[in-house]
């Protein structure tokens, strides 16, 4: 029938035009297989002429709303195949029954006559073929690439033998006689595959439970951490709180210095009284700022730039290194650090190290401090008493 010869023109052409390159499944290829399907079981049927016409013709079109879109793609077909015909000399019966045997390959279709078996069993002939998986995997690559659809290889495998087992059947008993059994073929395929794919997927797993398990921090380096950081925090929090003893011990002798003492040197009776009070008064000075000193913080830019943290030079985990930056650039720095274990862990070192030099400063200063204020005690002390003793003398 010359019909046919124009349809092939026809679909070839608009695929060629208009069908998306990402329709690696669905296109001229797969058309012209089912169409060579449908013939082979119109034959072997003993099919007569008009309904094998409306058989070939459907099979060019089933597919053609694809250049549209994919969904209802079966409509959109049949919607095309009304517009080709428009120009040819076809019996208004057979296009009807060619849009029907459209309609029917439709997944969820159920076929109720014998041409929309062979439709449906043509569509599906490539269950039975050699190439089946590489088929498959077209469309898999074109679910992927049009719907954004995206299997691993076990869950592909699963849900092509899951098609196979549930949801497929060949209708014809062309198809039966000569498909089923290379249809079975590819399902034991399928199945050793997906055995293979769950070993795979099985060793791959432990691997990746190893993997995280070596990357995973071991409980005694969390809990060193832990226990050192606790212990530097404690130990400067007793550090701030000696320092406040003496900074409040030292302004009440200056304040009662201020207001009991000093007042009453101008009398020549208490003159004797002047050089003990200005020695205390000294030592209590030089106290208060020692002990100011030990809990002065210590001001830091605030800021780190992209290539201190790709040279790991910057400690993210020390605020007076970063409160200036952005939260957003805050963010990404701590993300590459996280991403790196070596990184990480020396940022956590180099905290605890930083931690113990301030520290220590904290501690040596106090120490100075406290040795100021036992010496001045001391020396406050003895001045009193020798000038109380010189006062006696002279009087």
């Amino acid at each position: 029938m010359a019909i046919y010869q124009k349809a092939e023109e026809f679909v070839y052409t608009l695929f060629k035009d208009k069908l998306s390159a990402a329709y690696t499944y669905h296109n001229f290829n797969h058309t012209l297989k089912v169409v060579e399907a449908a013939r082979a079981i119109a034959a072997a049927e003993n099919i007569n002429t008009s309904d094998t016409d409306a058989l070939i013709l459907a099979a060019w079109f089933h597919d053609t709303g694809y250049v549209i879109g994919c969904e209802k793609h079966e409509e959109k077909s049949v919607g095309i195949l009304q517009d080709f015909v428009k120009n040819e000399s076809i019996s208004p019966e057979i296009v009807a029954v060619a849009e029907d045997l459209i309609r029917v390959t439709e997944i969820t279709a159920v076929p109720k006559s014998e041409l929309q078996n062979i439709i449906r069993d043509a569509d599906s002939a490539h269950f039975a073929g050699k190439n089946y998986l590489s088929i498959s995997e077209t469309l898999r690559q074109e679910w992927a690439t049009i719907s954004d659809r995206h299997y691993t290889d076990l869950e592909w495998a699963k849900g092509n033998l899951k098609m196979l087992l549930e949801h497929h059947r060949y209708f014809s008993d062309f198809a039966k006689n000569n498909w089923q059994k290379k249809k079975e073929k590819n399902i034991m395929r399928l199945q050793e595959k997906i055995i293979e794919l769950t070993k795979l997927s099985k060793k791959e797993a432990k691997k990746s439970a190893k993997k995280d398990k070596e990357d995973k921090p071991e409980r005694g380096i969390e809990t060193m951490f832990k226990v050192t950081l606790n212990n530097h925090t404690q130990l400067s929090q007793i550090a701030d709180s000696k320092a406040n003893i003496l900074l409040s011990v030292n302004a009440i002798i200056i304040s009662i210095a201020l207001s009991s003492i000093i007042p009453k040197l101008d009398s020549p009776n208490n003159a004797h009284l002047v050089t003990p009070t200005f020695i205390m008064m000294m030592f209590s000075v030089v106290c208060i700022i020692f002990a100011i000193l030990s809990t002065r913080p210590k001001v830091t830019s605030g800021a780190f730039t992209r290539k201190e943290v790709g040279d790991k030079k910057i400690n993210l985990l020390f605020f007076g290194n970063f409160y200036k930056m952005p939260l957003d650039e805050y963010q990404w720095a701590m993300n590459e650090m996280m991403k790196d274990k070596e990184y990480l862990y020396n940022s956590m070192i180099k905290d605890l190290y930083f931690l113990g030099l301030v520290l220590h400063r904290k501690y040596k200063l106090l120490r100075i401090t406290y040795n100021i204020f036992m010496v001045g005690i001391i020396v406050s002390v003895i001045a009193f008493v020798i000038a109380f003793k010189m006062n006696v003398t002279n009087s």
